[in-house]
C-alpha cells in the first residue's frame, strides 16, 4: 500500500484508488504535497482541503483539454478529461453528505467523465435500467471479437464506490479482451441511484438485481444463459445475496468477501478496523436511509450471508486480500465454507507474492483483477488466450 500520509488511512485509500484509476504520480505529488498538515485535521477541515487541491488539478486539466479541443487534438483532450474526472470522483467521495457543493461536484464529475469517454473513443455506453419509477444507471462495455450474443458480468459497487470508479480500475477492459461484456451499475445506495434519485440501499439485493437481469435479457448482444455477477467490498455481500435468490445468474465473484457486515459494524462501534470514508457513521446512515446510528444498526442486522450462500447452486469465486484491515480474512473463509451447493467453488487469497493484499486489492489491483477476469472467462465460456 502506498502511504503518502503516514497517519491517515482513509486518505491513503483514496490516493491508492486514484492511482488504480489511472492517476499520474506527478499529479498526485502536486495535489498531495500541500496536504500533509491537513491530513492530521478533523474530517470537515481536512476533506475541504483535499477537495481544494484535487479539484484545482481537475480544473487545470480541463482547461488544457479545452485548448487541445480548439486545435482539433481530441484524443489528447479525452485523456485529460479522463484524469480530471478521476480526481473529481476521488475528492467527491471524501466529502460529507450534505457538504456545500458536493452534489454539484458529483454532477460535474459525471459530465467530465462522459466528455472524456466521448473524445478518447472508449467503447463504453451509458445505459439506464427502469426501476421503481426511476432508473438504475450503468456503463455497458461490449465483448471484443464476439459475433452474436456474448456472456456478461454485472459488476456491483461497495459502500462508497461508483460505476465510474469500477470502470476505471480496469476489470471491464480486461473482460472485453476475453470475450466477456460488462455492465457496471450504480445500484441503490451508491452513485447516481443515491445522489440523484434518492434510492437508498436495501439488504434484499435480489429485488433490484432481478430487474437488471430482466433488462439484460432484452439485449440481442447478451447471452441470457451466461450472465454472471461480481461485487467489490460491500458488494461482497450484495453479490452472493443476488446470486442466491436470482437463479438466472450463471456464476458469482466477490472481490473482497463481506459475509457478516452487521458484525463488522459492531466492531467499528468499538473502534476496531479501518473506516473506508470520513464521516463514516453519517455516511452509512445516508446510504441505508437510517435516521440515526441506532436505526442503522437495526438495519444492519439483516446484512449477513448466514443461511444465504447455501442457496447458491452455480460456480462461485471468493477472493480476499491477506492483509485486509477493513474486513477480517475470516469472513472470506466463512463464505467459502458455506458454499456447499456450488458445483465449482474457489477461495483465492491474494498474498504479497501477487499484491492486492489490502481491502478489495485497492493497493495493487492488476494481478487480482486479471485472476478474476480469467476465472470469469473460463466459467462463462469466454477466452483466456
Amino acid at each position: 500500500m502506498f502511504r503518502y500520509f503516514p497517519t491517515n488511512y482513509v486518505w491513503n485509500l483514496s490516493v491508492n484508488l486514484a492511482i488504480e484509476m489511472g492517476a499520474r504520480i506527478g499529479e498526485i505529488e502536486e495535489m498531495c504535497a500541500p496536504l500533509q498538515e491537513a491530513a492530521k485535521a478533523p474530517d470537515a477541515a481536512g476533506t475541504a482541503a483535499f477537495r481544494e487541491t484535487w479539484s484545482k488539478m481537475a480544473d487545470k486539466l480541463c482547461a488544457m483539454a479545452e485548448e487541445d479541443e480548439a486545435r482539433g487534438w481530441l484524443l489528447g483532450a479525452g485523456e485529460k478529461y479522463n484524469r480530471a474526472a478521476t480526481y473529481l470522483i476521488t475528492c467527491e467521495r471524501l466529502q460529507a453528505h450534505g457538504a456545500p457543493g458536493r452534489l454539484e461536484l458529483y454532477k460535474r464529475s459525471l459530465d467530465v467523465f462522459a466528455r472524456g469517454l466521448a473524445l478518447s473513443k472508449e467503447k463504453c455506453e451509458r445505459v439506464e435500467i427502469p426501476y421503481e419509477g426511476k432508473v438504475i444507471s450503468g456503463l455497458f462495455v461490449r465483448a471484443e471479437g464476439v459475433d452474436g450474443p456474448a456472456p456478461v458480468l454485472v459488476q456491483l459497487n461497495g459502500l462508497d464506490s461508483t460505476k465510474e470508479m469500477k470502470y476505471r480500475v480496469g476489470l471491464p477492459a480486461w473482460l472485453a479482451k476475453r470475450g466477456v461484456s460488462s455492465l457496471i451499475i450504480d445500484q441503490p445506495g451508491t452513485g447516481e441511484a443515491l445522489r440523484l434519485h434518492g434510492m437508498t440501499a436495501r439488504y434484499d439485493t435480489e429485488h433490484w438485481a432481478s430487474r437488471v437481469v430482466d433488462w439484460l435479457e432484452t439485449r440481442e448482444d447478451v447471452d441470457p444463459k451466461r450472465i454472471g455477477c461480481e461485487g467489490v467490498s460491500l458488494g461482497g455481500y450484495y453479490c452472493p445475496r443476488a446470486v442466491a435468490f436470482e437463479p438466472r445468474f450463471a456464476c458469482g465473484v466477490v472481490w473482497g468477501a463481506n459475509h457478516d457486515w452487521r458484525e463488522v459494524q459492531k466492531r467499528r462501534l468499538e473502534k476496531e478496523g479501518d473506516f473506508p470514508v470520513p464521516h463514516y457513521w453519517a455516511h452509512v446512515c445516508w446510504v441505508w436511509g437510517a435516521k440515526d446510528i441506532d436505526d442503522f444498526m437495526r438495519i444492519a442486522e439483516n446484512v449477513h450471508l448466514d443461511g444465504v450462500v447455501e442457496k447458491i447452486k452455480v460456480p462461485f469465486l471468493v477472493t480476499h486480500g491477506e492483509k485486509d484491515s477493513q474486513i477480517p480474512l475470516k469472513w472470506a473463509h466463512r463464505t467459502y465454507e458455506q458454499l456447499v451447493n456450488s458445483p465449482k467453488r474457489e477461495l483465492k487469497i491474494f498474498t504479497e507474492r501477487e499484491g492486492g493484499v489490502q481491502h478489495a486489492s485497492f493497493d495493487n489491483s492488476i494481478n487480482a483483477g486479471q485472476y478474476i477476469a480469467d476465472w470469469v472467462a473460463e466459467t462463462l465460456g469466454g477466452r483466456t488466450a
